[in-house]
């Protein structure tokens, strides 16, 4: 454990190394912070910080710059002493900016990422909601015309998944209600997995006379639950990345907008954040892929009635400014929250 003086000149090269990406060196510390001690002292810490692996010297600089080791104990600092009051300021353009357009749920959840990215100036990724522990809520068949039938199945998230229904032959708006009857009967209140299950164990059978028409209609419900239990990313301003010294470097940055822009690499690692209330932090090297041992990730669930059903993310350089990027993707992660479950009660309601 650092003594304060150390932890004091830790945070304070921390801090001048976000701001000016430029390595850090006791006369700037000693003008820019009042730490009450000479810039002799302070390099003698330096140095002690340097030995315990906190620091290091780049070549050609007198200076030093933080290594994740350092900025791990800075962020874990944040989350856990950081008790400021949210900011209202951007609490409120954050709400303005969401509640300007009139969203779905699964709009709201796609361009949340640019509205994020928008604010923060960082690349921004959301994952859209993982359904596997939702239940269905409610399954109607409307007919659309005389060769399509719109299929509605409701989760108690609030989410709504249509999907279109060829008959093999026409089916009369009498069938479709009995069907639809039938349907709800059996399936509302089941999770997805017991959905599939009973898909498996000829549920069908108490309506012997409309079998075809349900063994017909099995495709489109178990294409509805794979769409509902698969997990898209979102991302934007994954250019953003260019705006950054330490990716000037074009071969860098291709190599990094790649990566990004791999859907299972990037599923991969958020599987490996926290699912609880708390912000979830990647440091550099702590990733497990080479491409990306020098960026850290920002991660914040949201929910809907309760239920964590996806993440929203801030990605950027170690370099990042995470005291104020912490305290933005809180507020933005409540307001999403909040938002998702009011059109869900909309929706409810609607039904």
């Amino acid at each position: 454990m650092l003594d304060e003086r150390k932890l004091k000149v830790l945070y304070a090269i921390i801090n001048g190394y976000i701001n000016s990406a430029e390595p850090v060196g006791s006369r700037t510390i000693s003008k820019q912070y009042d730490l009450g001690v000479s810039s002799a002292t302070i390099r003698n810490e330096m140095s002690d910080l340097e030995e315990l692996g906190y620091l290091s010297k780049p070549h050609s600089s007198a200076g030093r710059v933080p290594s994740d080791k350092a900025y791990r104990l800075y962020v874990d600092g944040l989350l856990k002493h950081d008790k400021s009051q949210i900011d209202e300021g951007i609490n409120n353009q954050i709400r303005d900016i969401l509640l300007r357009e009139q969203w779905e749920i699964e709009e709201l959840i796609q361009n949340s990422a640019k509205v994020l990215s928008a604010i923060t100036s960082y690349t921004a990724l959301v994952a859209s909601p993982k359904m596997k522990a939702s239940r269905v809520k409610h399954i109607q068949l409307v007919p659309i015309d005389d060769i399509r039938v719109l299929m509605v199945m409701v989760c108690d998230t609030g989410i709504v998944k249509n999907s279109i229904y060829k008959p093999e032959s026409p089916v009369s708006s009498e069938q479709l209600n009995v069907i639809s009857n039938f349907l709800d009967y059996k399936l509302k209140g089941l999770s997805i997995d017991e959905i599939l299950s009973e898909l498996d164990n000829d549920i069908f059978h108490e309506l012997y006379e409309m079998r075809d028409i349900l063994e017909s209609l099995i495709p489109t419900i178990s294409s509805s639950i794979e769409d509902l239990v698969s997990i898209d990313l979102y991302f934007d301003g994954i250019t953003k990345i260019l705006n950054f010294p330490e990716y000037k470097d074009i071969d860098k940055a291709k190599e990094f907008i790649s990566f990004v822009e791999n859907k299972n690499l990037m599923l991969d690692i958020l599987s490996k954040t926290s699912s609880s209330d708390d912000i979830d932090i990647i440091i550099g090297s702590e990733n497990i892929y080479a491409p990306i041992k020098d960026i850290s990730l920002i991660t914040a669930t949201y929910k809907i009635r309760g239920k964590t059903i996806g993440k929203v993310g801030l990605i950027g350089p170690t370099r990042m400014d995470y005291l104020n990027l912490i305290r933005t993707i809180k507020i933005f992660s409540t307001n999403i929250t909040e938002l998702l479950n009011l059109l869900a009660r909309d929706n409810e309601y609607s039904k």
